[in-house]
């Protein structure tokens, strides 16, 4: 059971500079209510709740079941035997567990639940391009919305896109909707003198576009010896001065197998979150963005949405959609497991 003390313990060293994200006891003993009474009607109603690495951290130490990136809650949601998954993310997230799941019932809490990446494509768009590309793979990145998805043959995500794009038999691939990932893909496939006619669609994450590299440039002055962490949604000219790219569960992974103690990370600040949690003893520095929309998950809505979910909570896919878009996650399992 969560204690205050206990919960405490996993929040006091996180301070990203949100006030969202700084904690005290008397801040966590506040919270014990809405928590022991969400962990009531998990039990009552056989739920889980999966959250992603970039939600408040009262989230993911609170009532959080399962935690990480979108390939490692895309498995846990494939392998549940919960009746209902509550996906505290963003809405293209829960939708992805429908997918996966079409007999559970998913809820998604989050009342601002968008994707500046998500919500820059279509299926409108899709298939106008497929008709301009009839040669081409056409591979979306898990940043999309169901109805995307369906549309594509491949799904993938920042922690198994360059596996996944080199093993492609295809050397003419779409890929959409994140431009900087596309162009970064483009350069790791180059240096590996793998050749593939690659289209990009011009998408981005409004967080992790707005990274520099002069940022980086700073960091390594102030603090030599440093090691960089930047996630592949970042712009090639930063991609390219970085020590470390990859997911945030890679990111997570390579710090604590680090030898090094100081670090800057460019990816959402709920990450770094995380590392102040996981490893006090180590230094985060520089600055981080958060995101609007995962940072829109409450214990609050989680809370609500499992005493009294309203339609708009609950995740409802067409069968067509459904099937089409569940051929697309079973080609990224597939490719990505082989």
């Amino acid at each position: 059971m969560v204690t205050a003390e206990g919960l405490y313990e996993k929040l006091k060293d996180i301070h990203v500079g949100n006030p969202v994200c700084r904690f005290t006891e008397e801040n966590c003993q506040l919270l014990l209510p809405t928590i022991r009474r969400i962990e009531e009607l998990k039990q009552e109603k056989n739920a889980i709740i999966l959250a992603h690495n970039y939600v408040a951290p009262q989230i993911l130490y609170g009532v959080a079941d399962h935690t990480g990136d979108s390939f490692g809650l895309s498995k846990v949601a494939r392998e549940s035997t919960a009746d209902v998954i509550v996906f505290a993310a963003v809405r293209f997230m829960a939708e992805t567990a429908k997918i996966l799941n079409p007999e559970k019932t998913v809820l998604d809490p989050n009342p601002n639940g968008g994707c500046s990446l998500a919500d820059g494509i279509t299926q409108h768009d899709v298939r106008r391009l497929r008709t301009e590309y009839p040669e081409h793979t056409f591979v979306c990145y898990i940043n999309t919305t169901a109805s995307v998805k369906a549309e594509c043959d491949v799904c993938v995500t920042s922690s198994n896109v360059y596996k996944i794009m080199e093993r492609i038999e295809n050397d003419k691939i779409f890929f959409l909707p994140d431009r900087l990932m596309g162009e970064n893909i483009i350069n790791f496939l180059q240096k590996k003198g793998v050749h593939k006619q690659i289209e990009v669609y011009d998408g981005t994450c409004y967080v992790h576009e707005e990274y520099q590299p002069e940022s980086i440039d700073q960091v390594r002055r102030n603090f030599p010896g440093s090691q960089i962490l930047v996630h592949p949604e970042c712009q090639p000219s930063v991609v390219d001065k970085a020590d470390y790219v990859g997911s945030t569960t890679g990111m997570l992974d390579h710090v604590r197998n680090s030898k090094k103690d100081t670090f800057f990370l460019l990816t959402e600040c709920g990450l770094t979150g995380i590392l102040q949690s996981e490893f006090p003893a180590k230094k985060f520095v520089g600055s981080c963005t958060t995101c609007k929309y995962m940072k829109s998950n409450s214990l609050e809505d989680i809370l609500n949405v499992l005493e009294n979910p309203r339609p708009e909570n609950t995740i409802e896919l067409s069968s067509e959609v459904q099937k089409k878009a569940v051929q697309c996650l079973e080609r990224m399992f597939e490719y990505a497991e082989a």
